[in-house]
């Protein structure tokens, strides 16, 4: 009998080619990698046991310090971290004092291990600062700014600064800086009041001499959730940053905000300045913007109200949302000094299925622009259980091109512009009549290829505090799109007034969702 040994010997052959490249193919991997899920590992480990409160480690003379002595502790240029790497990024640090009182760990990914980044005074230099050199030996780092030369090749510029609770803030070329970015907001205009989680650690990875992105992961912490973050920052002219968190509950809250933007507006053409002002606006946001599950997008012009305000939009599955800077020309803000002109949107694009939530928009009286009052974020209907992780992705967009960030098939808000209601008299003198007006401005590419005889008109719609009393539609030559003037009565000034309005040409809706709030007027 005949035995065919050549198919055993050709399996034979194979399992040994194919042991032979299972060995290799082990061997060329890295025998060592940080991950999200080294970041989670702590923080779920975090959340199943109380929370410490972290300990101020600062000398009363910078607890104490004002915002002016702060500014003096300037960090050292020629100490810039990977200043001696191939490598177009740099770090640098801020160091502790005023509020900023508890240090922050920071550490270095190499591709085969970890190394927390020491702090030294030697990174400072303290101005007129007076301090003893031994007080300050001990102490360390209360965030970092990233640099990258996004404007002129071979020049730093500071990209990203990450300073104070989850806060940071990122910028594209030719922007300044304006609204920030937060990791995690919990229970935002609550009557118990909000918790403000804070990064208590980073881990920056180390860039490849070629990489045009960096890599930071960092640990949330706070007394009711914890969280692992991961950053993926691409400079640019619209700078942009990959979010992935897995965030934990140590116990319940009564609003978990994801991906929440912090924001400032006094005043502008809808809500005009009570005070003589050469600025028209002043603002580094005026309105959010909201990209639905279902396709509709809405813009929400933003108020300085003189109570705290809540808006919400319920909504299945976000596309995205963002509070974004409308209306560019310097001319609408004359301001050389703060360049609101140049300060970017910040926009939020949703990855994967997000569920059913809502958007939830918070504006908080001010009286100056030193403060932030404004917040928008996502917050899901359903919460997770105490322990179990909630894992989100988003990317945010930091751009000055608002118009890229719409839909070109619809028209979008371009102005809204608030006056006193009047009415023209039989001898052509304008009577105030105790109405408010709104004239809004939409345009957009599509709108500018439509015929000026085209038959546009409104949809409006007002609640129960209000009454339409003229609601006209017209051609606007200059900016090639359609002005709606709404004139309305409102019945009680102590309440807040709803309004709605959307351009149509018969039955084809031609512009996004104008949802705007008249403020209560006491």
């Amino acid at each position: 009998m005949l035995v065919n040994n050549f198919g055993v010997e050709r399996r034979v052959a194979n399992l040994r080619w194919l042991s032979a490249a299972i060995v290799l193919s082990f061997t060329a991997l890295p025998a060592w990698a940080f991950s999200l899920d080294d970041v989670a590992a702590q923080a779920e480990k975090l959340a199943a046991k109380g929370y410490e409160a972290p300990k101020s480690n600062l000398p009363a003379q910078f607890r104490d310090m004002k915002f002016a002595d702060y500014q003096q502790i300037r960090f050292n240029q020629e100490k810039s971290y990977w200043n001696n790497l191939q490598t177009p990024f740099r770090i640098q640090f801020y160091h502790q004092g005023m509020y900023f009182d508890t240090p922050v760990r920071i550490n270095e990914v190499t591709a085969t291990e970890v190394n927390e980044i020491a702090y030294s005074p030697e990174y400072f230099n303290f101005g007129t600062v007076n301090h003893d050199a031994e007080t300050v030996k001990n102490l360390g780092f209360a965030g970092f700014k990233i640099l990258y030369p996004i404007n002129k090749l071979g020049k730093d510029d500071e990209i990203v600064s990450m300073l104070g609770a989850s806060y940071f803030r990122v910028i594209g070329k030719g922007q300044t800086y304006g609204l920030s970015a937060r990791g995690l907001a919990i229970d935002t205009a609550l009557p118990s009041g909000e918790e403000f989680p804070r990064f208590r650690e980073f881990w920056i990875e180390r860039p490849k001499p070629n990489d045009k992105h960096l890599l930071v992961y960092a640990l949330l912490d706070s007394p009711r959730a914890t969280g692992a973050y991961r950053f993926v920052i691409y400079p640019g002219r619209d700078s942009v940053v990959d979010v992935q968190a897995k965030v934990f509950l140590r116990a319940r809250v009564g609003k978990l905000g994801l991906a929440p933007l912090t924001s400032m507006f006094l005043f502008g053409p809808n809500q005009p300045s009570p005070t003589l002002n050469y600025r028209g606006a002043l603002h580094d946001s005026n309105g959010l913007s909201i990209h639905a599950g279902n396709g509709e997008w809405i813009w929400r012009p933003l108020n300085n109200p003189k109570h705290l305000s809540v808006s919400t939009y319920s909504i299945e599955n976000p596309k995205g949302f963002g509070l974004l800077q409308r209306g560019r020309d310097f001319s609408n803000y004359e301001d050389l000094d703060d360049r609101y002109d140049l300060r970017p949107s910040g926009w939020v694009e949703t990855k994967g299925e997000w569920g059913k939530g809502k958007v939830e928009l918070v504006e908080i009286p001010t009286a100056d622009e030193t403060n932030d009052n404004i917040v928008a974020f996502w917050t899901p209907e359903v919460l997770p259980e105490i322990g179990q992780p909630l894992e989100v992705g988003y990317r945010l967009h930091f751009t000055r091109d608002e118009e890229q960030l719409h839909s070109p098939e619809l028209a979008y808000v371009q102005r809204t512009m608030r006056s006193t209601g009047d009415v023209k008299q039989s001898n052509l003198i304008r009577q105030p009549d105790g109405t408010v007006a709104f004239l809004v401005d939409f345009a957009g590419p599509m709108m500018k290829e439509m015929e000026e005889a085209t038959p546009v008109t409104s949809q409006v719609s007002i609640g129960d505090n209000g009454e339409i009393v003229e609601n006209n539609v017209r051609y606007n030559p200059v900016t090639r799109g359609w002005r709606l003037t709404l004139r309305l009565r409102v019945k009680d000034p102590k309440q807040p007034t709803e309004l709605r309005a959307a351009l149509v040409n018969g039955e084809t809706l031609l512009s996004e969702t104008w949802s705007y709030q008249l403020p209560a007027n006491e």
